[in-house]
């Protein structure tokens, strides 16, 4: 494609993203999905020019307000380049009339370019949440939880984010799978803190090559790692994954009970379940089976106080989880937040008469907020003082605290949180 076929197409699916509910990347993968016709750098290119807007969607939208500009994705990817460094004339020179150009910029659209081609992106009077590209209502929060390290949160948070892989210990060890990537032309190193993990050096295809497909990596960032390390699950243990989606956590689990003992991955969605299946014969995992969470089941009642270890990996804000989803951030609501802590209490209070007398429930969240983390976890052991908390198993790096809480800026991971409660004898 041309650069102007490119932008062409930046166009199109930056309007796609902001027209659907659907994360942007689900919406960039039924984009590219269904134009095969775009190739893998194309693809690459019109991701980086979607992705830069998204990352800079509140100072973009702040300077077409001062303009009194619309916020039309046209003029969203011709200021995101203007603030790149290029001339007015030269992006002009993008937006080229034909078959796979865009439509040529109209004098008022240029007129704004003009009128901006002499500031930056940055701008004093900015207030904060749009500086640190927020949403107004969850900036105290945010102020609550990082204090003087807001600032350097904020900008971690609006950085890419690397691509970590989980060595997989069914199928070799750490050095075996550094070998084994080398021969595909990539470049790893190990994790800091999870003893699985390997960080690709650059953001690289993986799915396709041996290393993947043969089970002996997953995809896994190192932050999720330690909520599995967390969990501390021992062969010949019965554990359950409360919330176990597509299985990412369970394949981690497995592997370290050695593929002995009894795990049973849980959803409330049966297709992320049937997502699971190709994983776990990939992974070579044959200690674990899926249930259906519906309502009615009495499944929950017949296994009351039976499992060793229950892990409730809480649907959350994800707002850990920003760097990968900056779209995620000026999508959420109070009000997404208010329904989804009352949904992780509820979780909490099913998932609970799982845990065995002497058992642990990990409870764990992609989440930056006190509200889904401490401030849950002390209102469940209110209502449940029969669990206390318990000594994390963690890298020594991260231990002597009750509770683990990892973040861009200070561990290099995506956030997250995780404690430990066992159930007293």
């Amino acid at each position: 494609m041309t650069p102007a076929g490119q932008l062409a197409a930046a166009i199109d699916l930056l309007g796609l993203i902001e027209a659907d509910p659907r994360p942007a990347d689900a919406v960039a993968n039924h984009f590219f999905r269904t134009r095969r016709f775009i190739g893998g750098g194309d693809r690459r290119a019109i991701s980086h020019l979607v992705w830069g807007v998204l990352r800079s969607k509140r100072h973009l939208g702040w300077w077409l307000d001062y303009c009194r500009a619309p916020h039309t994705p046209r003029l969203l990817l011709a200021l995101q380049a203007l603030f790149s460094g290029q001339t007015p004339n030269k992006i002009a020179a993008a937006f080229v009339s034909g078959r796979y150009g865009p439509p040529p910029l109209e004098p008022a659209e240029m007129t704004v370019l003009e009128r901006l081609s002499t500031r930056t992106l940055e701008h004093p009077d900015m207030p904060d949440a749009v500086k640190f590209e927020v949403p107004d209502w969850i900036l105290p929060k945010l102020r609550a939880q990082f204090g003087p390290a807001l600032a350097a949160e904020m900008e971690a948070m609006n950085e890419a984010a690397p691509l970590d892989l989980r060595v997989n210990l069914l199928k070799g060890n750490r050095d075996e799978a550094l070998r084994a990537l080398a021969a595909e032309r990539l470049t790893a190193e190990p994790t800091t803190y999870s003893p699985w993990g390997l960080r690709l050096k650059n953001r690289q295809s993986i799915t396709t090559g041996k290393a993947f497909q043969e089970g002996l990596v997953e995809i896994q960032d190192e932050g999720s790692q330690l909520i599995a390390l967390a969990l501390d699950a021992q062969p010949g243990m019965r554990v359950a994954d409360f919330c176990a989606g597509a299985g990412g956590k369970t394949l981690a689990i497995a592997m370290g009970m050695g593929n002995k003992g009894h795990i049973v991955a849980c959803d409330v969605s049966e297709p992320r379940l049937e997502g699971a299946i190709k994983r776990l014969r990939r992974a070579g995992v044959h200690n674990a089976e899926r249930h259906l969470l519906e309502p009615g089941d009495k499944w929950l009642k017949r296994q009351e106080k039976k499992f060793d270890r229950v892990l409730v990996d809480a649907p959350c804000t994800g707002t850990g989880t920003w760097r990968r989803n900056p779209d995620a951030r000026l999508r959420l609501t109070e009000q997404d937040l208010a329904e989804l802590t009352a949904k992780q209490a509820e979780i909490l209070d099913r998932a609970q008469k799982l845990v065995k007398p002497g058992g642990k429930l990990v409870y764990a969240t992609c989440s930056v907020l006190q509200d889904e983390n401490e401030a849950q976890m002390e209102a469940f052991m209110a209502r449940h003082p029969e669990f206390i908390p318990s000594p994390l198993e963690a890298p020594e790096a991260l231990r002597g605290s009750r509770t683990l809480r990892l973040s861009p800026a200070q561990h290099g991971t995506d956030g997250f949180f995780a404690v430990v409660m066992v159930r007293a004898s």
